[in-house]
């Protein structure tokens, strides 16, 4: 789609035949992060600006992250670039046309991710903006099956295109750094639970991320805790990360895993349940999830697919002749609390 982003009119959307970039209109897409920054440490866990240039070198995957005078991208800030891929994913899967540049509307990122739609949550939302476009990558990190040396931004630039009456962001384009744009049209991202945006705890936020990354659909994945705080990005000393951690497996509220410390200094993560990957089992068309929605008005029907499948999966992923018509059937039957099975 060629074209010149011009500002929309007060009372108007953009027009995505329009327009040069894609237009984020799926407030309810399953939040997907990209592989590359679960696995490194690119961003502080500090909530405080953080002015340390961060170094990283772990199986001959070398980081670099140097802040900007605004400091450091945090793990909150990240949540800009879940949603822009979360879009993208899910742009992609439903065959649309898709660009780096990404308009989004700054309401539905905040409602998104969890976040209050206060005048200060617009202003904190500016500033994660800033702390993205400042900081600055270097890396030898491979995505979408291309390793190459190269420094680059989180994001390489964003505008808002048009404020309220109140003087409050409302559309807003965010040019993604074609490192990650790359991961994205690779599909090398991961599915997260909608409960990360719950976490309010770097660390727990991060642990999660790992744990997604590495135990995946395994039943189990064991690292010792010092490879943990060395892969976390912690700036805290190895004895109080081990006190946090404990802290979270007493409280236990990561979502899909459980932790436990073993002898040795190990961490075991386990799985609460089943998760699929991205893209992993049946695939279901478009007029399908509308379809859905009409059943179930107001219902989060990419959440109910995500369940339907994690369903599939758990009963032994028998082939389905009709998986649109097995879905809604499925859908239909939870329309009354006594009955929940799977339609096949």
């Amino acid at each position: 789609m060629a074209g010149t982003v011009v500002a929309p009119s007060q009372g108007l959307l953009p027009d995505p035949g329009a327009t040069d970039f894609f237009y984020c209109d799926i407030l309810d897409a399953l939040p997907k992060d990209d592989m590359a920054t679960m696995e490194h440490p690119l961003f502080s866990l500090s909530t405080r600006p953080d002015l340390r240039v961060l170094r990283y070198d772990h199986n001959g995957a070398e980081v670099t992250v140097t802040p900007s005078v605004k400091g450091l991208a945090t793990l909150f800030d990240k949540d800009i670039l879940i949603y822009c891929v979360s879009q993208l994913v899910a742009g992609l899967n439903a065959g649309r046309e898709v660009s780096r540049r990404v308009s989004l509307t700054a309401h539905d990122l905040l409602v998104a991710t969890g976040r209050e739609t206060s005048g200060d949550s617009y202003r904190r939302l500016r500033e994660a903006f800033e702390r993205l476009a400042g900081t600055r990558i270097t890396t030898n990190v491979v995505t979408g099956g291309v390793e190459m040396t190269t420094g680059f931004g989180l994001i390489e630039s964003w505008q808002i295109l048009r404020h309220s009456r109140g003087g409050r962001m409302v559309m807003v384009t965010v040019v993604l750094s074609e490192w990650l744009y790359r991961a994205v049209l690779s599909k090398s991202v991961l599915t997260l639970s909608r409960d990360y945006f719950r976490l309010r705890k770097p660390l727990e936020r991060r642990v999660y991320e790992l744990a997604r990354k590495h135990c995946g659909r395994q039943n189990e994945w064991r690292v010792s805790i010092p490879v943990l705080h060395l892969k976390s990005g912690s700036n805290s000393p190895l004895r109080v990360f081990r006190q946090m951690l404990r802290q979270m497996i007493t409280a236990d509220h990561l979502p899909d895993y459980h932790l436990i410390e073993e002898p040795g200094d190990i961490l075991l993560v386990t799985r609460r349940g089943i998760l699929l990957e991205a893209g992993e089992g049946p695939a279901l068309k478009v007029a399908t999830l509308e379809k859905a929605r009409a059943l179930m008005p107001g219902a989060d029907v990419h959440a109910l697919a995500a369940e339907w499948r994690a369903v599939w999966a758990r009963t032994g992923r028998q082939p389905l002749r009709a998986p649109d018509a097995a879905f809604l059937g499925w859908v239909k039957k939870r329309l009354t609390p006594e009955t929940t099975g799977l339609l096949l």
